[in-house]
């Protein structure tokens, strides 16, 4: 049986299905819709990508190689890819799996907040603050690639609502949080004691 797609190769095989495409039009996609918000596909990587699923036979190239819009670039046109048969069925198979399976999220916050004891409190505050700030910007960018996308299928709309969801959960469970106070220590942390060293 194929082994399961990573979520980039899942993402790329996604794209072709859609619609053939190239390297630079899948870059410029990837770009248009904010992938880059929720998976880790770098430019430089989209070909080593697309050499991984033409080699696992779930892509394969598509009629005569062509120009970027409408001229070669350096001289040199840009092949197009496509989904085989078997890379459309493993790309259902996966899309599936991704949308039922209830995956844990391995995030850099919690493990922050896991070590918080060891933050003072005026530099853990000011922490949140920048946090604050970055979710609001990355909130306002997510919405005007959104309202970019007015024309886009249903499908698309959804992941961009999602992960506004998701950002502006975040943002009242960070507006909760800060007004709470997380700066204090608890009485009984060694830390405010013992006059520990301060690591910081």
């Amino acid at each position: 049986m194929e082994a399961d797609l990573t979520p980039a190769e899942l993402t790329l095989l996604g794209l072709l299905v859609e619609k053939p495409r190239h390297g630079y039009e899948l870059d410029e996609v990837i770009s248009a819709r904010g992938m880059r918000e929720w998976t880790e596909i770098g430019f430089s990587s989209i070909y080593y990508l697309l050499g991984r699923l033409r080699d696992r036979g779930l892509i394969t190239e598509i009629g005569a190689p062509r120009a970027v819009r409408g001229r070669a670039v350096r001289g040199k046109a840009r092949r197009v890819y496509g989904p085989t048969a078997e890379g459309r069925r493993a790309c259902a198979r996966s899309a599936e799996a991704a949308v039922a399976e209830l995956r844990p999220v391995f995030s850099p916050l919690l493990v922050g907040l896991a070590n918080q004891p060891l933050i003072p409190p005026e530099r853990l505050r000011a922490a949140l603050d920048r946090r604050a700030a970055a979710l609001a910007e990355r909130i306002a960018a997510v919405g005007a690639a959104r309202d970019a996308q007015r024309d886009a299928p249903g499908f698309v709309r959804a992941v961009f609502d999602h992960a506004l969801g998701q950002l502006a959960a975040e943002q009242r469970w960070l507006a909760a949080y800060r007004a709470a106070d997380p700066g204090e220590h608890p009485p009984d942390d060694p830390g405010q004691e013992g006059g520990g060293d301060d690591p910081l």
